[in-house]
């Protein structure tokens, strides 16, 4: 890889990967709680709700977080029929109240289970597994696994198996994963290492992607963000999706 290139991404690596990065961005959710299940619970709803205007999906997402008492884990773990009354009506595009029904539902069974909505991913994987595919098809299976999951509620959990590009759920890891103490990502899993993770690609990141030459697959699938994780990793073997900060922001930010 070129050195003037690796320089040139480090440096918005830089200027975006800061606090100051947070207040616009969906992970301002889960930065509005300290304790793991509440950042993880919180975490998930914002990267699901994570398509279209940012605003929007940050306004939605504590919308959200109002109806279960600004208290995810709690809400997810201890409610009754009657709490669930408080769910009904919500909508973000083409999220509906039988999806968050569902969603809420799954969560419970899972935290009756685990202290941490990590093993949902890590129980599919293999220490040697180069990226996080097989972690995020077991995530899909096992997200489904329960007798009344609605046929339409699929559509909200992309998988490698599917073909989809995983991006929401490839910026949920990164933000559960990566920990370089910068203030952005938490860094509060332990088991999936930052050098398994693949990098979110949208047509913004594959737009810059393609200018840089760090892509050259034509369809913007999960085989494109393997293809791009690929390259980034002769910039940053360790911890390659970092320059996630610095594709988005071009694309998104500068309109590079």
């Amino acid at each position: 890889m070129n050195d003037q290139l690796k320089d040139f991404l480090d440096s918005k690596v830089e200027q975006y990967n800061t606090p100051a990065f947070i207040k616009d961005d969906p992970v301002c959710i889960p930065h509005l709680f300290t304790e793991k299940q509440d950042i993880e619970i919180a975490a998930l709803f914002a990267s699901i709700f994570a398509w279209g205007n940012r605003t929007i999906i940050i306004k939605k997402s504590k919308d959200l977080l109002q109806r279960m008492d600004n208290a995810p884990y709690d809400f997810i773990v201890n409610h009754t029929d009657n709490h669930l009354k408080a769910l009904l009506g919500f909508k973000h595009r083409t999220f509906n109240d039988t999806d968050l029904l569902y969603f809420v539902e799954f969560l419970r069974h899972h935290y009756t289970h685990n202290k941490s909505l990590e093993t949902a991913f890590t129980n599919g994987m293999n220490k040697e597994d180069e990226t996080t595919e097989q972690g995020l098809n077991h995530f899909f299976r096992y997200f489904f696994s329960l007798e009344d999951a609605p046929a339409r509620t699929k559509k909200h959990i992309a998988s490698p198996g599917k073909k989809s590009t995983c991006k929401r759920l490839n910026m949920f890891l990164r933000w559960m994963v990566r920990n370089d103490k910068k203030g952005v990502d938490f860094g509060i899993w332990k088991k999936i290492s930052p050098a398994q993770l693949v990098c979110p690609i949208d047509v913004h990141v594959a737009r810059v992607a393609y200018r840089f030459d760090l892509l050259q697959r034509n369809q913007i699938d999960w085989t494109a963000g393997v293809e791009l994780t690929a390259n980034l990793r002769f910039l940053d073997r360790a911890d390659p999706v970092k320059y996630d900060f610095a594709l988005f922001a071009l694309g998104v930010v500068e309109k590079f």
